[in-house]
């Protein structure tokens, strides 16, 4: 974990859920941005979950990014305890992610969650588009951010041969 000022909150619904979601803390230390990541669980650590945004909100985390498979309702309830944006990365599972998905999307009309891809791409572009609406404040990380995607557009050759 970065020893910078923790910007993001990472939590993810079981401790399996670590092998995708270091994707995410590996990418937010790129960017040196400081996270605190956790296992809670919406159903079976409600209290937890409860004191996590508390802690949260009290030192100004601005962004919380949440991963959950299955029922993977750990983005929604999150959603709905706090007003701090929340992105929500599905988890592969039973029915290959799509149930997931599907539960992480489909948040009624007043909560929203942001819902990213099923998986590894999902972690990593949760951390990219928490470091994105963070380089709206931080000059620092706008201009890491912007070192990245050059480098990124680099990587991508003109031609096939």
């Amino acid at each position: 974990m970065s020893s910078k000022k923790t910007l993001v909150g990472v939590i993810m619904g079981s401790k399996s859920d670590w092998e995708i979601m270091k994707n995410c803390c590996d990418t937010l230390e790129t960017f040196d941005v400081g996270y605190d990541v956790r296992v809670i669980s919406a159903h079976r650590t409600p209290k937890r979950l409860e004191k996590f945004i508390e802690e949260c909100e009290k030192n100004n985390v601005e962004i919380i990014i949440a991963a959950a498979g299955g029922a993977a309702h750990l983005a929604g309830v999150t959603a709905s305890l706090t007003t701090i944006p929340v992105l929500g990365v599905p988890i592969e599972s039973v029915l290959k992610g799509i149930d997931s998905l599907l539960s992480t999307a489909q948040m009624p009309a007043g909560v929203p969650v942001g819902t990213l891809a099923i998986g590894k791409a999902g972690a990593i572009n949760s951390a990219l588009f928490a470091i994105s609406i963070l380089s709206n404040k931080y000059p620092e990380i706008k201009q890491k951010l912007k070192e990245y995607r050059n480098n990124f557009e680099k990587k991508v050759p003109i031609k096939p041969f």
